[in-house]
């Protein structure tokens, strides 16, 4: 199947450097890739147009502002013409293969609406944690969730049309309402792993102290759209993330209406939080 991917970086060269450098490494990888920068002013855009060639790369896009990740993939998927389209981000390190994998599960799943590849630690993964949302389609196998990551992804460019741009501010709602449409979402499994550089545990991490995390900031989704100013912050909305992936239900049902209520205060109370 075709696929177009979009690459969105702001700032970080050294993330870009190596995220990039994952993309394009493998040369069996068929794919299209669009490169957004959205006006990076660390020397990002410099090393964009001088040092970045590969056949594969069908266009470098430089944002004259920092219109943020959906503008970005909305104005590439909107336009592609390919079978499947994907987003990346320039702080996660793919593996070789990745899209190979996730393209045949939709070629051979029709109900497949987002698959992701895993962006928390390998060590993370508990099968017997997760057994209950691994879901076996065919000859795969899907941990299903709602919801995945932001990076490392692939949809179909059908689905995409039929949902409309993302006018969400974050492509949770997004892809809850493709799952609540009875699309298959989560991650493939076995794991497809990709290393998020803003993981505090990723041994390529910077976030390592408050200090760095306060220097970093402004540059890392996470931190902003979360609002976590400390590495004590960083881990424990971690722990949520973690939780609510492997051990909450599959089922789009319960992350809306008066059923997510019921959730959220069932694990307040089993984590004495009050109601």
């Amino acid at each position: 199947m075709s696929i177009d991917l979009v690459f969105v970086t702001y700032n970080r060269i050294a993330h870009t450097k190596m995220a990039l450098h994952s993309i394009l490494d493998d040369p069996s990888e068929g794919f299209s890739l669009t490169i957004w920068d959205n006006a990076s002013t660390d020397g990002t855009a410099e090393y964009l147009q001088r040092e970045v060639s590969d056949p594969r790369i069908k266009d470098i896009v430089f944002s004259r502002e920092n219109v943020g990740q959906t503008a970005a993939v909305n104005s590439i998927w909107s336009r592609s013409k390919a079978e499947l389209v994907g987003k990346l981000d320039n702080d996660c390190i793919v593996s070789a293969g990745w899209t190979e994998v996730l393209s045949q599960a939709h070629r051979d799943i029709e109900g497949l609406g987002v698959v992701a590849c895993w962006h928390f630690r390998p060590e993370d993964f508990d099968y017997e944690r997760a057994r209950h949302k691994i879901q076996t389609f065919g000859g795969h196998q899907v941990l299903r969730h709602p919801w995945t990551c932001g990076t490392g992804l692939l949809v179909k460019r059908e689905t995409f049309e039929r949902f409309g741009p993302i006018r969400e501010t974050a492509t949770t709602q997004y892809w809850l309402r493709m799952a609540l449409a009875g699309y298959v979402n989560g991650w493939y499994y076995p794991l497809v792993c990709q290393d998020h550089l803003d993981d505090p545990l990723s041994p390529r991490s910077k976030l390592l102290d408050d200090d760095k995390i306060k220097a970093a900031y402004e540059g890392t989704y996470t931190l902003t759209a979360k609002k976590l100013r400390s590495r004590k912050e960083l881990l424990k909305w971690r722990e949520h993330d973690l939780r609510n992936i492997l051990d909450e239900p599959w089922e789009a049902k319960y992350y809306v209406g008066w059923r997510n209520k019921v959730r959220s205060a069932k694990y307040r109370v089993k984590r004495g939080l009050g109601v």
